[in-house]
C-alpha cells in the first residue's frame, strides 16, 4: 500500500507541471479535447495523453484520462452504536481509467474501467468494494441539425447525471460510482438541452468483471434544461419512470412502479446571491398500493466577496414525504431513486426519505486554494408512522418504536485544499447527536466520523 501511495505522489508531481486545460467534468465523458487539433505549438507528454492523433488531420484521435482516490475513515459508534466497534478505521481506494476515441465529428467510442477496494472494513458492500469491472463502454453517433445544433445517439454502459443529482447521480461520494446500460438521445441547442433515455441499472458485484446486465431496476425518462428562460434564467423540467422487482418500505413491499415529475430553477448572481429550488411529485403503485409522494427543497446563499475570507452564508431546507398511515391502500414514502450517496455529507448516515431537514452553513476562503466549510443539519421525520431510510432506500429503523419525530443533529466541519485542477485534498469531522427517535429505536449513541481524502485527476 505504501508503494502505491508513493507512485501516486510521483504522478501528482508530474501532473502539477502539466499545461493547464479546461476543468475536469463530473462525468468524464463530457470532456472535449478536440480544441487541441489546432494547437500545433504545444508539444509535451500531457498533450499527447489528452490528444493522440490517429489521422493526419487530427480529427480522428484518442484521449486518455483517469482518477485515483484514497480515503481513510474512522467511525465511532457506526450506525449509532448498532454495528460492531472498529478500533482502526478503514481505507477506501478507487481507480478509474478511460479511453475516449473520436472518429472525425460523427463517431465516438468511450471505455472506462473501475477498481474500488475497501481495506479494513468489515462486511463491505458493493458500494465500497468492486475489485475490477467495466464501468462504462458506449458508442456515439452525432449529427448536425444546423450550424449550431446537434443530435447524439448513444448506446451502451454509461453514467447518468441530471440537475442537482437529487434523483439521478454518478454517486461520486461513495467508493463505487454507478452506471446504467442505456440507450439515449441527446439534443443540444443554443438554449435547450434535451435527454431522452431508457436504461437498466448496473448492479455492482464484488468480483472481477461480473457486473452483468440486470433487469432488477429499470429507469427511463426525459430531462429538459432551458437556459435564458424568462424570469427564472435556468429551468429544468423532467419525467423519470422507475421499475424495481423487489422494493421494501415500512408499509409495503413488492414490485414498484413509480413515476416522478419534477421542476428545478437555479441561478448564481454576480452580486453574490445564488439559489436552487426544486420540487418533485411521484405517483404509481407498489403491489396493490397507490404511490403518492413528493419533495420540495430550497438551497440559497450569499457570498460577501469584498470581505476578508469571502464568507458565504448558506441555507438549505427540504421536506420529503413519508407514509401517513400503516395498513391502508396507499404509500407516501418518497423514493430518491439513484441519488448522490453522500447526500448529507460523506458520513451518509441517513437518506432523503420521510425527512424534514434544516441546514445552515458557513464557508470561508482561507487562501486562494483553501476553503473551510461548517455545516449544521437538523433532522426530523416527516411522518411518525414511517421509519427512516439509508441513502439507498434500505430501511434503517421502522415506525412503531416511538412517536418522536426528532431524529438528531449533525455538525460537520471540513477543509478542502485544491492546489490545481489535478489535485484535491479534504479533511473532515462529523458529529451526529442522536435524539429521541434513534434512542427509542436502537442503541442511540452519538456518531463521530472523521475522514481524509486525497484525489488525483488527469
Amino acid at each position: 500500500m505504501k508503494k502505491i501511495l508513493l507512485i501516486t505522489l510521483l504522478f501528482s508531481f508530474f501532473f502539477t507541471k502539466a499545461q493547464r486545460y479546461p476543468e475536469f467534468k463530473s462525468v468524464r465523458s463530457d470532456e472535449d479535447y478536440s480544441f487541441l487539433v489546432k494547437d500545433t505549438a504545444t508539444h509535451n507528454w500531457y498533450k499527447s495523453l489528452k490528444h493522440t492523433p490517429l489521422s493526419k488531420s487530427g480529427t480522428t484521435y484518442i484521449s486518455f484520462g483517469g482518477d485515483i482516490r484514497y480515503q481513510y475513515f474512522y467511525v465511532r459508534n457506526e450506525n449509532w452504536g448498532d454495528d460492531p466497534k472498529d478500533p482502526d478505521g478503514y481505507l477506501l481506494t478507487r481507480w478509474l481509467f478511460h479511453a475516449d476515441a473520436h472518429f472525425d465529428k460523427n463517431f465516438r467510442a468511450f471505455v472506462q474501467v473501475q477498481s474500488s477496494t475497501a481495506n479494513g472494513k468489515e462486511s463491505a458492500s458493493p458500494v465500497d468494494l468492486n475489485t475490477l469491472d467495466l464501468h462504462q463502454a458506449f458508442a456515439d453517433y452525432t449529427a448536425a441539425l444546423n450550424d449550431k445544433d446537434k443530435i447524439t445517439f448513444r448506446l451502451g454502459r454509461q453514467e447518468l447525471s441530471y440537475g442537482s443529482q437529487r434523483l439521478v447521480s454518478v454517486r461520486e461520494g461513495p467508493n463505487n460510482r454507478q452506471a446504467f446500460d442505456a440507450a439515449k438521445i441527446v439534443i443540444d441547442k443554443a438554449t435547450l438541452k434535451a435527454d431522452i433515455f431508457y436504461s437498466n441499472y448496473v448492479v455492482a458485484k464484488k468480483d472481477i468483471f461480473d457486473d452483468a446486465f440486470s433487469h432488477q431496476r429499470k429507469l427511463c425518462g426525459s430531462y429538459f434544461t432551458f437556459n435564458n428562460f424568462p424570469m427564472v434564467k435556468n429551468l429544468d423540467l423532467y419525467y423519470l419512470g422507475f421499475r424495481r422487482k423487489q422494493a421494501v418500505f415500512n408499509d409495503g413491499e413488492g414490485i414498484e412502479i413509480r413515476h416522478s415529475i419534477g421542476a428545478r430553477s437555479w441561478k448564481k448572481y454576480t452580486n453574490g446571491w445564488r439559489y436552487d429550488v426544486e420540487a418533485v411529485y411521484q405517483f404509481g403503485e407498489l403491489s396493490a398500493k397507490n404511490i403518492t409522494a413528493w419533495t420540495a427543497s430550497v438551497n440559497g446563499g450569499y457570498q460577501f466577496k469584498e470581505t476578508r475570507f469571502k464568507p458565504e452564508i448558506g441555507f438549505k431546507t427540504e421536506v420529503i414525504s413519508g407514509d401517513r398511515k400503516r395498513g391502508d391502500n396507499s404509500i407516501q414514502t418518497f423514493n430518491p431513486l439513484f441519488p448522490r450517496g453522500a447526500y448529507f455529507g460523506l458520513a451518509s448516515v441517513i437518506g432523503p426519505s420521510n425527512l424534514i431537514d434544516v441546514h445552515p452553513s458557513v464557508s470561508l476562503e482561507l487562501h486562494k486554494n483553501i476553503v473551510w466549510v461548517i455545516d449544521y443539519d437538523m433532522f426530523w421525520r416527516y411522518s411518525a408512522r414511517d421509519g427512516i431510510y439509508a441513502p439507498n432506500v434500505a430501511m434503517i429503523y421502522p415506525a412503531g418504536t416511538s412517536n418522536a419525530l426528532k431524529i438528531g443533529r449533525q455538525l460537520e466541519s471540513e477543509i478542502v485544499y485544491q492546489p490545481n485542477q489535478y489535485l484535491y485534498f479534504r479533511a473532515e469531522i462529523t458529529w451526529f447527536q442522536a435524539s429521541d427517535y434513534l434512542k427509542s429505536s436502537g442503541t442511540g449513541k452519538d456518531i463521530i466520523f472523521t475522514g481524509i481524502t486525497t484525489q488525483l485527476k488527469f
